[in-house]
């Protein structure tokens, strides 16, 4: 039997219970806000690299370092392979050995490619 100013255990627990979910739920929002914040929002360009030239034509869909004209804005963000005005860093002097389905890659991009 109870006395008249105790509470059921049972209640006790289950609002320990609830209280240590909402102080989860808290500190998961708080966390996701936090990174949502400090994530880019859009990628910007990789920073120059001295002993780095700029490789047009070889990146992969989604891979390359930045944007050289139309159909790509930044890193990451080429719509398809080898796209002829994508670039990628390589180390100086291997730009034109690289060679791709669409041929080899280039210093300068094509402007004469729509990809």
């Amino acid at each position: 039997m109870c006395s008249a100013g105790s509470v059921d255990p049972s209640r006790k627990e289950i609002a320990m219970k609830a209280k240590t979910a909402l102080a989860a739920a808290i500190a998961s929002s708080f966390a996701t806000a936090l990174a949502m914040i400090t994530a880019p929002a859009i990628a910007g360009p990789k920073p120059p690299q001295p002993t780095m030239d700029k490789c047009f034509g070889i990146a992969t869909k989604g891979d390359n370092d930045c944007a050289a004209g139309p159909g790509t804005t930044c890193a990451g963000t080429a719509g398809a392979d080898y796209q002829s005005n994508a670039w990628k860093y390589v180390p100086k002097g291997t730009c034109a050995t690289i060679v791709t389905p669409k041929g080899k890659g280039s210093l300068e991009p094509n402007k004469s490619d729509p990809s």
